[in-house]
């Protein structure tokens, strides 16, 4: 069974002041999505999955999902603030979206196979679906608790306009992952990479391993998922702005000895649109991949 692609669109991109997901980057006005569906399609991915907010449904199909015709099966399926599970009701002050396990959790009844799951505004680039498709692909038919993620050298992520938030990691001899947190402010300073914990900045090594939110499950991971989140939700419910993240679902498997993580290596470099400042170095490396032949200069032609 070929993996499915999750493609975690449903965030508004307020740092960056609009529908990020949409914009026209590419030379023949590609998307970041475009090329991350390319590559998973050409890395032998069979289906891809959107998460989206119903608002924008339309103009995603019609400016998205119609290019994609005739090259790989496609999905949407919404993420709201209101889809709880049963016993639970949105706070009514509550604005911000439950969090990336939350986004996730919303394909679970059209996920049946390994699946990948990324953010829609990142260019991960060919080798990280790559070693991520080969690794999901060899996984052996009904394989549980045997998951894994791409990770990327937290200096090649950074923006020059601004912080970042970024899953840092630990692994093990084996190439395990030992943990990862969520770190929402990573950024370059004058004694090197750092982020914000409470009011300090720590220092960290620039080839410090981070998730960009490339991860590898199996389906029982939906299950494991769900079960957590009832629980989260009583301690963090009335917490305005709590977050339900992949890396806390991720550590409470590994630390409880549920599921191993392997962090796969790769050869590609992370660059995205964090702030509007971010825009034009994303055209010119996208434009200069296409120079080098390793995309066409117009996607699904």
């Amino acid at each position: 069974m070929k993996p499915a692609l999750v493609v975690l669109a449903a965030g508004m991109g307020s740092r960056y002041g609009g529908l990020k997901q949409l914009d026209a980057l590419g030379p023949s006005g590609e998307t970041i999505m475009d090329y991350s569906v390319f590559d998973a399609i050409r890395a032998g991915f069979g289906k891809v999955v959107f998460i989206i907010r119903k608002d924008f449904e339309d103009d995603f199909r019609k400016l998205v999902l119609k290019k994609y015709e005739g090259h790989v099966e496609t999905q949407v399926v919404f993420q709201s603030i209101n889809d709880l599970p049963e016993g639970f009701s949105c706070p009514e002050d509550r604005t911000k979206p439950w969090g990336t396990n939350h986004a996730v959790l919303m394909a679970k009844d059209v996920i049946n196979e390994p699946f990948c799951v990324i953010n829609a505004d990142d260019f991960y680039g060919r080798d990280c679906f790559a070693v991520m498709g080969k690794f999901l692909s060899s996984l052996p038919e009904g394989s549980k608790n045997v998951y894994s993620m791409v990770g990327f050298r937290v200096a090649n992520t950074l923006s020059e306009n601004g912080k970042v938030s970024r899953g840092v990691c630990e692994v093990n001899a084996k190439r395990h992952l030992t943990t990862v947190v969520e770190r929402t402010e990573i950024l370059r300073r004058e004694n090197g990479v750092c982020y914000k914990d409470g009011e300090d900045w720590v220092k960290i090594d620039d080839n410090t391993p981070v998730s960009m939110n490339v991860w590898g499950f199996t389906p029982d991971y939906m299950k494991y998922s769900e079960d957590f989140f009832k629980g989260w939700l009583k301690a963090n419910i009335n917490v305005p702005k709590s977050e339900y993240f992949i890396p806390l679902m991720v550590n409470e498997l590994i630390n409880n000895g549920t599921a191993t993580v392997e962090v796969l290596d790769t050869t590609s470099k992370w660059f995205g649109v964090t702030y509007a400042d971010d825009r034009q170095g994303v055209v010119d490396k996208i434009a200069e991949l296409v120079k080098e032949g390793v995309y066409p200069a117009k996607l699904f032609a």
